[in-house]
């Protein structure tokens, strides 16, 4: 029974009001209408009396050219943190500035350029109003791939040499182990319910303990700050805004488990010397994009608990990401963009997006079609089971909720009786393909441990996984047209081999060096640059060069002039320029050899 609110009178002159300004915008702006930009679920919650929770989309900025060809991930990090803080801090200024003058508060996010809010109905409008805002999108909840409960090990007893769970056997991860290469070096990520960070087996791998004194800066984010509705009531075992890790389900520290854990009895992390970090994206399991958002924001710039003073140096290698967006919890094509946006820029930032498929495979083919999963950037996990045939749950594709048509998953891994830790140091087998995920992204750490050039080299990284990944096929339940082809839209291109994985990590390159482009015989180095820019015309002669003309990524031509010239090499200076992206074109003869290069 709902309770009529005595406002509703009131409101319901409001929804005239609405409907009338809702109505007059079609006259204005030639399709641009105010109601064109506040999205359908939002419109629908726009006659109640309560505030809604908005997502307003301000311009977008896609960050993919602007690393395109950069070597190191320091420096891409870096060059995605500037700019798009500095595309943020321009754009949303207005609307900001309205907000604050209606003293409504607010958080700012740069990495999708939006802001998170609780607007009444009339401050939709208004913002609405703003040139700025491309659309007001609803904050609805969003939940955790929520696992398959297996044989419950909360009372295992393990005795002489530690045991291999079955999922570290299967994609060779101890074979990977015997050459000695275990993670070292390499930080993994994960957003999910929070993590119990001092419970033996991950203890010693939180990057924010020493062995003997812990510091969460840089290595613990929490982005939840108020009960989520669906709960239902006020309390939260962990707390909020919580200033050092805590899981308030245990599904975080299971599958961060998976990824580095380890004991004395039980080996059951991929990458056990490998070094982890955390945001907590969910209230006992239910978040919203803001929420998810603010955690991949964080994981491209950590931040101390305080929250300031973000440095992309101190980001991960790889995220683990064991939840989706549902339709029914807000979740649509007209917000899906969002959330892309999101996993192209910290992809583009060198970041592994690793994302679970989803659990809806008993649906059939097409069940893959949630965010994250069903992007292109998001490297999507299915699950695989110990009978080595795909996990019932498992969700399949093709992707057709955003009409793509895209072949997902792209790897699969073990996903059934996963074994793993729980916050009271108990063990659990789950299903799921929450329990998969983790397999894949202590992969990644196990390549970059083993070759640490390939870090940030996010297409590299994947390429190798798919194409040396065991193949699999499913001719009696095939989603594809032809069941042979690789990859099909149950396993992807297979099963993760983590030995083959690295032993092609092993013999990859870079064509120079981190700080090098070769363009056709042309060597443009440093790059990045801290001023001094030096062209090599290694196997092009000087004479064929009439010019080199500079302009910046958005076409501004830049005057400067030769710094240093002489046989085959020319030296530019750039130290009195800001820095930024910059694009330069050498002409020779009738051809051009286009390249850019980063000044810091």
């Amino acid at each position: 029974m709902k309770i009529i609110s005595p406002i509703t009178k009131s409101m319901h002159w409001y929804s005239l009001f609405l409907v009338f300004l809702l109505s007059a915008g079609t006259c204005l702006g030639q399709g641009n209408t105010y109601k064109a930009k506040i999205s359908g679920r939002v419109q629908a919650q726009m006659s109640q009396s309560d505030p809604i929770d908005v997502v307003l989309q301000i311009e977008p900025l896609d960050m993919r050219p602007y690393t395109r060809g950069i070597e190191d991930k320091a420096t891409k990090g870096r060059i995605v943190y500037k700019t798009l803080t500095d595309h943020a801090a321009s754009t949303q200024a207005p609307v900001r500035k309205l907000l604050e003058q209606w003293n409504v508060p607010y958080k700012s996010y740069w990495v999708a350029n939006i802001i998170a809010s609780r607007l009444t109905a009339r401050q939709v409008i208004e913002i609405a109003r703003q040139r700025a805002v491309v659309r007001i999108l609803s904050d609805a909840p969003v939940t955790f791939t929520r696992p398959i409960p297996a044989n419950d090990y909360s009372s295992i007893s393990l005795r002489g040499e530690p045991q291999v769970t079955w999922g570290i056997q299967r994609i060779l991860a101890d074979s990977v182990w015997a050459k000695g290469i275990k993670g070292h070096g390499v930080v993994v990520g994960g957003q999910d319910t929070g993590y119990k960070w001092d419970v033996d087996g991950i203890k010693d791998k939180y990057r924010g303990f020493d062995g003997t004194t812990v510091d969460h800066n840089y290595s613990w984010h929490d982005a939840i700050s108020d009960y989520n509705p669906i709960n239902g009531d006020s309390s939260n075992p962990c707390g909020l805004n919580l200033d050092a890790p805590c899981d308030d389900h245990g599904h975080g520290t299971h599958t961060m488990g998976t990824m580095v854990g380890e004991n004395d009895t039980l080996q059951y992390g991929v990458a056990p010397e490998a070094t982890w970090i955390g945001c907590r994206c969910m209230e006992r399991g239910w978040g919203k994009p803001s929420t998810y958002i603010d955690c991949f924001q964080w994981f491209i710039a950590p931040t101390n608990t305080d929250n300031k003073q973000p440095d992309p140096a101190m980001a991960p290698a790889v995220i683990n990401n064991s939840w989706g967006c549902p339709p029914n919890e807000g979740c649509n094509p007209d917000n899906y963009d969002i959330m892309r946006q999101v996993v192209d820029n910290v992809k583009a930032a060198g970041i592994v997006v690793v994302v679970s498929a989803g659990n809806d495979g008993g649906g059939g083919c097409s069940t893959i079609r949630n965010p994250a999963a069903i992007y292109e950037g998001s490297f999507t996990v299915g699950a695989l089971s110990p009978n080595d045939t795909i996990a019932r749950f498992s969700s399949r594709g093709e992707v057709l909720s955003d009409s793509s048509h895209r072949t997902k998953p792209d790897i699969t891994a073990p996903g059934v009786r996963v074994l793993s830790q729980l916050p009271d140091g108990s063990f659990r087998a789950w299903n799921g393909t929450s329990m998969a995920g983790p397999h894949v992204a202590g992969v990644v750490a196990l390549m970059i441990s083993a070759n640490p050039n390939l870090a940030g080299h996010v297409d590299i990284i994947e390429e190798i996984i798919t194409s040396t990944a065991r193949r699999k096929f499913s001719p009696i339940d095939s989603c594809d047209t032809d069941p042979m082809t690789i990859p099909n839209n149950v396993y992807g291109y297979g099963v993760i081999d983590a030995l083959k994985a690295v032993k092609k990590a092993l013999a990859w390159h870079p064509v120079k060096n981190n700080n090098t482009l070769d363009n056709g015989g042309i060597v443009v180095w440093p790059n990045p640059t801290n001023g001094l820019l030096e062209f090599d015309f290694v196997e092009v002669k000087d004479t064929e060069v009439q010019d080199i003309l500079f302009s910046t990524l958005g076409g501004k031509v830049v005057k400067t002039a030769p710094y240093y010239k002489d046989s085959n090499r020319w030296k530019y200076d750039f130290s009195g320029y800001p820095s930024g992206v910059y694009l330069y074109s050498i002409r020779l003869g009738n051809r051009s050899v286009d390249g850019r290069f980063i000044k810091i």
